[in-house]
């Protein structure tokens, strides 16, 4: 990462951001405040959520709204429709979600970035004393894959596709069953036996994941083979990531699938709205951080613009496009 001063990246910004709001200012009246700013975020307990809350108090305290809030929802494919129905401002979403042609290809008030805020890593989760090792090992299996409208459900039903083991294509006895829990569900459900594998997209350590970890003990399952077949029937939204060892209990590190999870809004957002969010996660960046994450990198300037092919609000563009000259 080019090593900026903090005063110089702070006045290029600063410069930007005025230059900008003149600009749009001329022969018009000046931008008004927003009266309400809202965050579609995720489940209690997750990261989106939490990620949410963070940006919402920051939202209000730094005054570029009057009233923030963040929104409990079920994920990422609830938070896009709300964001592209005008329930919401903004959305925590991941990037293969928001690539989705229903959200991509929506003709007033599209789809945009303003930045990629974190890493998302997918948690393929068995208790400690279950005899499964492998993914393959859960052919006839039964799977928590996710509440409705999140966008696990997405990810977990495109590597599941990878693997061979789809109801659609898997003989009937090797298909893994995949039943709709959230977060706090699924770690219920594999307390109790009444399913064999959870599988959840958020970041590292995920709360109710690891206080789950201290009751039962769990291991996480390596999906890192699967990333070339996932990649391949369903695009380039896939990385190879570390989940550290510890992060759940004494689980050891594991390699798992990445996706990119961003900051989305409609394209007809307001320009000085986008640009002072955007000043915020570069200069408030430490506020943004949820206090239960571990070894993730957040909001650096070479990770906000890489959304993964989703484009960036054009004032988030102009943005960045200042900030690193």
């Amino acid at each position: 990462m080019p090593d900026f001063p903090a005063i110089s990246r702070r006045n290029a910004m600063r410069a930007a951001m005025s230059f900008g709001v003149l600009a749009s200012a001329v022969g018009c009246s000046p931008a008004e405040k927003p009266q309400e700013l809202t965050v579609a975020g995720g489940e209690q307990g997750g990261f989106y959520l939490e990620f949410a809350a963070l940006l919402a108090d920051l939202l209000q305290r730094e005054r570029i709204a009057d009233k923030a809030r963040a929104l409990t929802t079920g994920g990422s494919l609830e938070n896009i429709q709300r964001v592209l129905s005008g329930e919401a401002t903004f959305a925590v979403a991941l990037a293969d979600a928001a690539a989705q042609p229903a959200a991509s290809s929506h003709s007033e008030g599209r789809l945009v970035a303003l930045g990629k805020v974190y890493q998302n890593y997918v948690h393929c989760i068995v208790r400690e004393d279950s005899a499964i090792r492998t993914f393959a090992d859960l052919a006839g299996k039964t799977a928590g894959v996710g509440e409705v409208g999140s966008g696990t459900t997405l990810t977990a039903g495109r590597i599941i596709a990878a693997a061979g083991l789809a109801p659609q294509t898997a003989p009937p006895d090797k298909a893994l069953k995949q039943v709709n829990l959230g977060l706090n569900q699924a770690i219920a459900a594999l307390a109790d036996g009444s399913i064999d594998v959870m599988i959840q997209s958020g970041g590292v350590p995920t709360a109710p994941i690891a206080a789950g970890a201290q009751d039962i003990g769990v291991r996480l399952l390596d999906l890192s083979g699967l990333i070339p077949a996932t990649r391949a029937e369903s695009g380039f939204f896939y990385d190879r990531v570390l989940i550290p060892a510890n992060s759940y209990g004494n689980a050891p590190a594991v390699w798992t699938v990445g996706v990119a999870n961003l900051l989305l809004c409609r394209s007809d957002l307001a320009d000085h709205v986008v640009r002072q969010t955007v000043e915020l996660m570069v200069e408030k960046a430490q506020d943004l951080v949820p206090k239960s994450s571990a070894g993730v990198q957040f909001l650096s300037p070479e990770t906000l613009i890489n959304t993964a092919g989703v484009p960036l609000h054009p004032a988030a563009e102009a943005a960045y496009r200042a900030l690193h000259g």
